[in-house]
């Protein structure tokens, strides 16, 4: 079986979130069992050169942009066994930023076409498509439209996957016949709600579509999670289903990591308390071993639950003898409230700003507590890591969350949860983890559970092989 995993970000080439960890792990994970999986994505000019010296050039073609042609040049390079290809166009891609630029639309219309475009000038006829977020979302209506019946392409199967169904590459109806070239009898597969939705394209014309999740999965059929797709979703349920992420369990090993302070394994914990107490230097809080130490790794915005922990932090600080720390950057109100209380409570609570992996892993590894009281999560891997570096999550039963997270008020779970998006649930959970961190005996039997979860992205190719094998059978 051979697949084609279409992209707009891929570690370790470039990445701006979440999906470049997927495109980056998941391939690798699907090669390791023997299936023929390659990965396309633009070459743009983010892409270290120290990388871009070792791509080769294999070909170049010219791409139909609506009325017009473009130049395309296609590169080649190879890690862990996987091919990967860019494509290069230096008016679309020469630019600072992935995202965010005046003419997304018709930088990945041209991509999408250009995906499909290079496959005979490489010689590479996938049994699947998999395509990933808007960005990608026009490869499914592009070969809907004009390669379908077309004899070299015949008998490709496609396969959206949803990691974030808040972004959908809404634009004006005007592009449809200057940018994205669609035929006019087929306008309508883009059409919705006034606009045209790239995301909905792709779920008409799909013939699977995943999300990241099987709970994310059932959460946008509701219009609370759905952003205005659910009508659609739910016309097409019967080919929607979920696949829980996984985590790169070689990259997060706290046996290994040279990113922590000391190593540990769950046979030996010893080394978590010494990246506790070293955790709590750097960051000048009192350096009491015995304090439960509350860790936050996230982005500072709405939907990560931060309203929640703007309600609540006083009363838990003032409450409980805990430390807190967070490490994120965001919105102004975010920031500014996270400095105000880290002067407030000095010693006792550190806010640290911007994205920093390797103090990111210091907080995995030396916190006990992971706190994540989200609105909304697809999938989520910072659970998965705290699990992997045995600091116990408290999360919002929501997305990956409810899937990855079980309630240790049984005795068997990993973690503590809470179902509404309510501050004194959310209390609630967090003083059922300190009265658990309080039992010594019992929180080490928690924490060597934890560890002991199965996260790896083995479980996740596996689920996508399936549902690959499935579709291919299909007439």
């Amino acid at each position: 079986m051979k697949v084609l995993y279409c992209t707009s970000e891929a570690r370790p080439f470039v990445a701006t979130g979440g999906l470049a960890d997927v495109a980056g792990s998941l391939p690798q994970a699907l090669r390791l069992r023997l299936i023929g999986c390659r990965v396309v994505l633009p070459l743009y000019e983010d892409i270290p050169q120290e990388m871009r010296d070792n791509m080769k050039f294999i070909t170049s073609l010219s791409v139909p942009v609506a009325w017009r042609r473009q130049y395309c040049g296609v590169f080649e390079a190879r890690i862990g066994g996987v091919i990967y290809y860019f494509i290069d166009n230096q008016y679309y891609f020469k630019r600072k930023g992935l995202y965010g630029h005046y003419d997304d639309a018709e930088r990945f219309a041209f991509f999408s076409r250009a995906v499909l475009e290079m496959l005979p000038y490489i010689d590479f006829h996938p049994d699947v498509i998999n395509c990933n977020d808007w960005q990608t979302a026009m490869v499914p209506v592009y070969y809907n439209a004009f390669y379908a019946n077309n004899d070299w392409y015949k008998g490709i199967k496609t396969v959206f996957t949803i990691h974030n169904i808040q972004y959908q590459g809404k634009y004006g109806p005007e592009l449809l016949e200057d940018v994205l070239g669609i035929p006019q009898n087929q306008t309508s597969i883009l059409e919705y709600d006034g606009c045209v939705n790239m995301m909905k394209g792709a779920i008409e014309t799909a013939n699977r579509v995943t999300t990241v999740s099987p709970t994310y999965a059932q959460e946008i059929m509701d219009p609370w999670f759905s952003h205005g797709m659910d009508g659609i979703l739910r016309q097409r349920s019967w080919k929607i289903s979920g696949i829980l992420n996984g985590i790169d369990v070689v990259s997060y090993d706290p046996a290994t990591d040279k990113d922590i302070y000391a190593p540990f394994t769950v046979e030996d914990l010893s080394g978590k308390a010494v990246n506790k107490a070293e955790l709590q230097k750097r960051l000048n809080l009192e350096e009491k071993p015995d304090i439960p130490l509350i860790g936050m790794v996230t982005r500072m915005v709405s939907h990560k639950g931060l309203d929640l922990v703007k309600e609540t932090l006083d009363q838990l600080m003032w409450e409980n003898d805990i430390q807190f720390v967070i490490l994120g950057s965001g919105d102004y109100e975010y920031e500014t409230f996270f400095r105000q209380m880290q002067d407030k409570y000095p010693g006792r609570l550190c806010a640290c700003f911007g994205f920093v992996p390797e103090l990111s892993r210091k907080i995995y590894a030396g916190a006990d507590i992971f706190l994540m009281p989200s609105k909304s999560e697809p999938c989520g891997l910072s659970q998965m890591i705290a699990l992997r570096y045995g600091t116990i999550p408290v999360v919002r039963e929501t997305g990956g969350l409810k899937d990855s997270i079980q309630d240790s008020g049984d005795g068997c779970g990993n973690g503590f949860t809470f179902q509404s998006y309510n501050g004194g649930d959310m209390l609630y959970a967090i003083h059922r983890s300190l009265e658990g961190y309080a039992n010594h005996e019992g929180w080490e039997v928690l924490v060597k559970r934890a560890m002991q979860c199965d996260n790896s992205w083995g479980h996740s190719a596996n689920a996508y092989i399936r549902m690959y094998r499935e579709l291919i059978k299909e007439e």
